[in-house]
């Protein structure tokens, strides 16, 4: 199965992006806790240069807590803040102001030694789709300042929001690079929502994930659906959707619909906490 996704508003908005960076202090850039690496857009990099960085592992809820306190460190150890959150349920959110501060303290101390005082933080917030951009900006304002919506492309132009007489956030909306070099980072970014499922084939999307979970968390899928132990990824699809009730015409397994429940559990932590890829996998290379 290829992966690819960048419909035209992504090109038009990486395009505001390069425009507005100079009116930027602080990049925040919004990672998938479960996919820290994959779900890093590499163009954001380049944009970025020169720009004090804050990662988040933001969904943190979702991932291993062990596994992200280890990317935490990972990107540490490169040079960057740091910090796991969970925007839905506000974990994590407290200490942001203060990090933003820490993170920018560089540029504070210039600012201060030119005479300027009382500037506000311009930080921009950025992503990949779905990553929860607008729920992390919403919590932290403490209001509905963005859209949010549990799809890929919600959030469509720029948006100023004022927090408060320090920080003011830049709303971007979440963009994807051109081309995935690596067809797995891709299938990561299927698995999490990023990647429309309408242009996706949501039966292979799910053989693969079984074929994760069964390697990296065995018993998982037998103990949620109930389902007897399966040779391959494929019985296993039709064992859960015996399981669910997912029949056509009656008789028919309808295992389409089975993988799109498989896929909607996983993306709503109902499956457990489940980290797809470790930083000590990342030493040797590339996933």
């Amino acid at each position: 199965m290829h992966f690819q996704w960048y419909p035209g508003h992504m090109t038009k908005a990486r395009r505001m992006m390069q425009e507005n960076i100079k009116l930027i202090d602080l990049i925040i850039e919004l990672t998938d806790a479960r996919i820290p690496l994959s779900s890093r857009n590499p163009d954001i990099d380049e944009l970025g240069k020169n720009k004090a960085r804050l990662i988040l592992l933001n969904k943190a809820d979702l991932a291993e807590e062990t596994a992200s306190n280890e990317w935490v460190d990972y990107f540490r150890g490169k040079g960057y803040t740091a910090v796991k959150v969970n925007s839905k349920k506000g974990g994590g959110m407290k200490s942001i102001q203060s990090v933003i501060q820490e993170a920018c303290r560089e540029k504070t101390e210039r600012d201060r030694r030119r005479g300027i005082l009382n500037r506000p933080v311009r930080a921009m917030v950025v992503g990949i789709p779905n990553v929860g951009k607008s729920t992390f900006i919403n919590s932290l304002a403490g209001k509905a300042c963005a859209r949010t919506g549990n799809r890929p492309g919600v959030t469509k132009g720029k948006q100023w929001i004022r927090l408060n007489k320090n920080v003011e956030l830049l709303d971007t909306p979440g963009i994807l690079w051109p081309k995935f070099e690596d067809q797995e980072v891709g299938m990561k970014l299927a698995f999490i929502g990023s990647i429309r499922d309408e242009i996706l084939q949501t039966e292979e999307l799910a053989w693969e994930l079984i074929k994760f979970l069964n390697t990296g968390y065995p018993g998982t899928l037998e103990e949620k659906y109930g389902i007897p132990a399966a040779e391959n990824a494929c019985e296993c699809l039709r064992n859960i959707a015996e399981a669910r009730h997912c029949l056509v015409r009656g008789k028919e397994l309808d295992t389409e619909k089975a993988a799109s429940i498989l896929l909607e559990d996983f993306r709503g932590g109902k499956l457990g906490r489940i980290t797809l890829e470790k930083p000590e996998a990342e030493q040797e290379g590339r996933y």
